[in-house]
């Protein structure tokens, strides 16, 4: 089988290397032709484990290959999957579905024979029957089908989640392409993954649900966390104790600066949209949009607090800066909420992220003044009133405490993750602040 992924970001990249991976011929087109001259040698855009490797593999054995002529790359395809952005528009917050439409008329200008049209992208519930209607328009002609298959891939962990995933769903109404879609994904039929078939619809909406519902479940903890430091109570121990409930379950129940990332902000602004669109608005996503923002653009405060507001400049530390670990993806990471916050208020910052770095100087460029660029975790700390922590990295959970107590110039940490225990710290001489336990 012959598959065209069209877009070489994330989730094109990915998707189209994991297909490869199953056996599959793929070809990944993308007007860009440096990133394309750079694939081909094995040169990866995006940070992401493993994935270097694998593409280098599938080239090798020829089958993965990588175009910018998309006409040349349809010929003998069985499905064209449209992997391409989806941003929030600045303007409204609606999902921006221009480069999606700009493919579908590539496509329809190009495609000769029937295949099956695959929105990857994420998009909102009916852009499947505009795609439908916008290749109908330009080739009248044309066989073709179009379906919906989400992607769920978590950056950091996406080859997994591709390869062993939860679960795939496909929207679509032929059983032509359901068929196709089927052989495709056959190889997770060995491991028993559940693949739903649904209308088209009901799987554009899927995924805008699932990333609404996680992201909720990350403001209600983080709300919760509020209210534990006013009551003395431990979020932690809360977070364990209904998490072990099985009708709840104890993923996403972790408190934090805020969530971000290239999904769950876009995601639940987009079906926020949607809904209201449908005249059947969604209160409860509404509240967690709102309350995620505020929490980025207030957590700034809970430093100034800790570190002492006065007119002589504060020394700040920064550990993590992109919005997960194991990514350098710095999309509506909440450090691009909170770095400008603290310089307006006569902070400077000493800062490190193991894969961030180049990514946040371009977000920061305006800001390069009042940061210094560092190359670890204790360099960073070195002569600092405080040390944030702000993305769980790894590295940062075992740091060597001794070393970082000498190093800062005050023994302040500012955990915004809860990865270390604040007896232990205490015990250490630190004066250690997170979230939700001020009270142990």
């Amino acid at each position: 089988m012959k598959v065209t992924i069209v877009g070489t970001g994330y989730v094109g990249l990915v998707s189209g290397t994991c297909f490869a991976e199953f056996g599959v011929n793929v070809t990944c087109v993308d007007k860009n032709l440096k990133k394309i001259k750079d694939l081909r040698n094995g040169i990866i855009p995006i940070y992401e484990p493993g994935l270097d490797e694998l593409v280098k593999k599938n080239i090798n054995q020829k089958r993965l290959s990588f175009e910018t002529d998309l006409k040349k790359s349809l010929k003998n395809t069985s499905a064209v999957f449209i992997a391409v952005g989806t941003p929030s528009r600045k303007s409204d917050g609606y999902a921006d579905l221009s480069y999606v439409f700009d493919v579908a008329r590539e496509i329809g200008k190009s495609l000769n024979e029937y295949a099956v049209i695959v929105n990857k992208s994420t998009v909102p519930v009916g852009t499947g029957k505009k795609v439908h209607d916008i290749i109908k328009k330009i080739n009248p002609k044309l066989n073709f089908d179009v379906a919906s298959n989400p992607e769920f891939l978590r950056e950091g962990s996406a080859i997994n989640d591709f390869m062993r995933p939860d679960r795939v769903v496909i929207g679509c109404k032929s059983e032509k392409a359901k068929n196709i879609l089927k052989e495709l994904y056959r190889p997770l039929y060995l491991l028993e993954t559940p693949i739903i078939f649904t209308q088209r619809e009901t799987a554009e909406l899927i995924k805008y649900a699932a990333n609404s519902f996680l992201a909720t479940k990350i403001t209600f903890i983080n709300e919760i966390s509020d209210l534990c430091e006013k009551v003395g109570a431990n979020v932690s121990d809360v977070s364990t104790g209904i998490g072990l409930d099985g009708r709840i379950g104890k993923k996403f129940l972790h408190p934090g600066p805020g969530y971000g990332g290239s999904c769950f902000p876009k995601d639940t602004l987009a079906i926020v949209k949607t809904a209201q669109d449908y005249n059947a608005p969604l209160g409860l996503v509404e509240h967690v949009v709102k309350s995620n923002d505020r929490r980025k653009k207030n957590m700034f405060k809970r430093v100034l607090n800790i570190v002492g507001k006065n007119k002589d400049k504060k020394i700040i530390s920064i550990l993590g800066l992109t919005f997960k670990p194991n990514t350098d993806d710095m999309r509506d990471s909440p450090s691009l909420d909170i770095i400008p916050a603290l310089i307006k208020n006569n902070c400077f910052l000493r800062v490190f992220d193991p894969e961030g770095m180049q990514e946040a100087k371009v977000y920061f460029k305006k800001f390069s003044k009042n940061i210094e660029w560092c190359k670890n975790s204790y360099d960073a700390s070195e002569n600092s009133d405080a040390l944030v922590i702000l993305t769980e990295w790894n590295q940062f959970r075992a740091l060597d405490l001794k070393m970082l107590k000498k190093k800062l110039k005050k023994p302040v940490i500012i955990d915004l993750r809860n990865i270390y225990n604040p007896t232990e710290l205490s015990n250490m001489g630190f004066e250690y602040h997170s979230l939700g336990r001020s009270f142990e």
